[in-house]
């Protein structure tokens, strides 16, 4: 039982301290106790801790709304607070299809995703994303949705292939899918511009994500971005897709946005989506309780200003580059591990039976199961996952630590990460 928090520890109830490696999942980026959010919740609270969107608006969600617009991609005007990723999404996809129905092509109803993605847990969210664990007991309800290939160049790029070749030749794939769809029935195309809990801090190679634009350009189709785990600066930049220099016509955020302060998401939106709604009915047919939160806003406005205040972003990329140093020194050369990969303060480790091959290990074995409890013993915490090759076989492990860690902190992290494998390969007998 988790009772306190500090700095990037947490604290269970005999006072164990826990190092969390993984920000939980990849959400505490300010770490535990910060003194500045929780005045900002206790202070909203005392003066107005709640009040339906459906009447009113607060100072909060307009300011953060400002804040996150100032330095949005360009052409994104516009914000629609929830609770967390899995409603921002769901919210991304309804906006979507309403935008359609709007401007006279209702015939455009196919959303194309990838697979080995994860874009969140409700059954719209499920659909679009291509997590096959986690999609598998509620396969029957789940809607009619199509999965191209991820850009994945440690698993995908064939021999004698650049990175520019092999990009181009899966962003084609979106092409493809569109034409065999019929060009002026898709809607929409959903990815994460880094991928997180299903293949553990995988980046597109360069120029994937530039033809991926020209192509839902070309044939009128939405682009939305999910940002859920890895933006607001988890990769080193605010958005992650200002590295891939582009712009999506929706981009999702939650987790870091408010840092697990309070529960918030958001679905950021580009002005010729929002300008359908404003020049038709003038509103979005959808909605929750909470959205729009002013003690969640509150928390959420608190946390951006703290990064920006103390040049976290510069940190999260100093400390980053520690963090990759290290997991290479540590195990570049480790007979089990395939690549070490990702940006900023977001990074991955691929587990292999054989480098050579870069054949995975029999998922019999657990291994994502027996690090994580090896892990926690010794106190730290991690987030090691499966089914990174093909939905079923591939472990890896992944990091994302506060973006106030040092390198005291991260040298304990590797050093803990490597006894917690060194255990869980020898109980398994590799």
């Amino acid at each position: 039982m988790a009772v306190d928090g500090d700095g990037v520890y947490l604290i269970d109830s005999d006072g164990k301290r826990y190092l969390d490696a993984s920000g939980g999942a990849a959400v505490s980026c300010l770490g535990h106790g910060e003194e500045e959010v929780i005045a900002a919740i206790q202070k909203q609270a005392q003066d107005m801790a709640f009040a339906h969107t459906g009447f009113f608006t607060s100072a909060p969600a307009e300011e953060l709304a400002e804040k996150l617009i100032a330095k949005a991609p360009d052409g994104i005007e516009w914000v629609y607070f929830v609770s967390g990723g899995s409603e921002a999404i769901e919210a991304a996809i309804k906006m979507a299809r309403q935008y359609f129905t709007l401007i006279d092509q209702p015939q455009r109803t196919h959303i194309i995703g990838r697979k080995q993605s994860y874009h969140g847990n409700t059954l719209g969210a499920l659909s679009v994303g291509g997590h096959h664990n986690r999609r598998a007991p509620y396969q029957p309800l789940l809607l009619d949705t199509h999965h191209i290939s991820p850009c994945y160049a440690y698993r995908g790029k064939k021999d004698g292939e650049s990175d520019v070749e092999y990009g181009i030749r899966v962003a084609d794939e979106l092409e493809q899918k569109i034409l065999q769809l019929g060009s002026d029935t898709v809607c929409a195309f959903i990815a994460e511009t880094v991928v997180g809990a299903t293949l553990g801090a995988v980046s597109a190679v360069e120029g994937y994500f530039k033809r991926i634009r020209e192509i839902c350009d070309r044939y009128g189709v939405l682009l939305i971005l999910d940002e859920v785990m890895c933006g607001m600066g988890r990769t080193g930049s605010l958005y992650a897709c200002e590295q891939e220099g582009i712009s999506p016509d929706l981009i999702c955020m939650a987790k870091g946005l408010g840092a697990g302060y309070q529960p918030i998401g958001a679905t950021m939106v580009s002005d010729k989506v929002f300008a359908a709604f404003r020049d038709g009915p003038g509103f979005f047919q959808h909605g929750h309780t909470y959205m729009g939160h002013p003690t969640a806003c509150a928390a959420a406005l608190t946390v951006q200003r703290i990064i920006e205040e103390r040049n976290l972003l510069q940190a999260v990329n100093t400390q980053g580059d520690v963090l990759a140093a290290a997991l290479n020194e540590r195990f570049g050369n480790h007979p089990y591990v395939g690549d070490i990969r990702g940006r900023g303060l977001f990074r991955g480790i691929e587990l292999v039976k054989e480098r050579s091959t870069k054949e995975p290990f029999d998922p019999a074995l657990k291994l994502p199961a027996r690090i994580k409890a090896e892990a926690f013993a010794d106190g730290l915490i991690c987030y090691p996952d499966g089914g990174c090759v093909d939905g079923v076989r591939g472990d890896h492990i992944l990091l994302a630590p506060p973006f106030i860690i040092n390198e005291t902190e991260i040298a304990e992290v590797v050093d803990k990460l490597g006894q917690a494998m060194d255990v869980a390969f020898a109980q398994a007998g590799v």
